[in-house]
């Protein structure tokens, strides 16, 4: 909560994809931890929450689809609601990587959701986002080429057969033969072994959703205000993919703001090349400049301006 009195708006942070803690932690980083003690600065109260089934959060990850999170976001929302501290008409949803997938999806079902807030999120379905993020990481990673062609040609395999959209146990069975094709081709441990885990990866129900789901089907109703920000060396959510098509969905929309930052990775960190193991190497949680932008775009639009010289009965006397 913000010093002073309210009632203040209020941003409910959603994390990244895979299970995580209320500060978003990883590799030493606490990016939503920083992102929050930045805007509770500027008289913006934070939401923050562990992932259902992590730390103190009670229920179950596994299992549970990107939709299932949005409605865990909107519970926050609805608690933030009953709060006489908060104003109930100013709250919004920032989201990072995942969270700017979920983000829309809550404003385009609660139209009570005040605005959205998307850090590298994805404008299009998760084939389409993982096709360009895998050659890249691992290119970055040093695969040579015909590596890298050998992984994208089975990943299509892979996500052929999942967006097909057959009954389970007809994808499971398609699936199983190319899992098995690849083993023969790569051997990795014992046959049986590799084959049910990757089975079990790519077969949960996140996966499969986040593989089907276009959200350009939620972008394009947004109607709440947008601020959109990406990395210029992202390569999970690669601007060049991802910003034009936000653009060309949000041409018409009276408050939207797009904005790619030079220099800057997939956590928004001042970075070399974008590589995810570069992470726990940089000392910068988040630049300085993102969390700026963000708090100055907040403010501007739901922050009640101080008192001018003159304004109050004491200065007028």
């Amino acid at each position: 909560m913000p010093k002073g009195k309210g009632p203040f708006p209020a941003v409910i942070l959603v994390t990244g994809s895979g299970p995580q803690d209320r500060d978003e932690s990883l590799m030493g980083h606490r990016p939503f931890l920083v992102l929050a003690d930045a805007l509770t600065r500027r008289g913006i109260a934070v939401l923050r929450y562990d992932d259902r089934g992590v730390g103190k959060s009670t229920g179950s990850f596994s299992g549970a689809t990107t939709f299932d999170f949005a409605e865990d976001a909107l519970a926050g929302l609805r608690f933030l609601q009953k709060q006489k501290d908060i104003d109930p008409k100013k709250i919004g949803i920032c989201g990072h990587s995942e969270g700017g997938l979920i983000a829309p999806i809550c404003a385009v079902k609660s139209k009570e959701v005040a605005f959205v807030v998307l850090l590298a999120g994805p404008a299009v379905s998760g084939a389409e986002i993982l096709k360009w993020q895998a050659p890249r990481l691992l290119k970055a990673r040093g695969f040579p080429q015909p590596l890298i062609d050998e992984a994208l040609s089975f990943n299509e395999k892979v996500f052929s057969c999942i967006q097909e959209g057959k009954a389970l146990e007809e994808t499971r069975r398609k699936l199983r033969s190319v899992l098995e094709e690849a083993w023969k081709a790569r051997p990795q441990g014992k046959k049986e072994s590799f084959v049910k885990a990757q089975l079990k990866r790519f077969l949960s129900p996140w996966f499969r959703t986040f593989l089907r789901f276009d959200p350009k089907s939620t972008i394009s109703k947004l109607s709440c205000p947008v601020l959109v920000l990406n990395g210029e060396k992202d390569l999970q959510v690669v601007p060049e993919q991802n910003l034009p098509v936000f653009r060309k969905l949000l041409a018409g929309h009276p408050d939207a703001s797009m904005v790619e930052f030079k220099g800057l990775n997939h956590l928004f960190q001042t970075c070399k090349t974008g590589a995810p193991s570069e992470y726990g190497q940089i000392e910068e949680t988040m630049a300085p400049k993102v969390l700026k932008r963000v708090g100055d775009w907040l403010v501007k639009r739901f922050v009640k301006p101080s008192p001018k010289r003159g304004d109050s009965k004491e200065s007028g006397k």
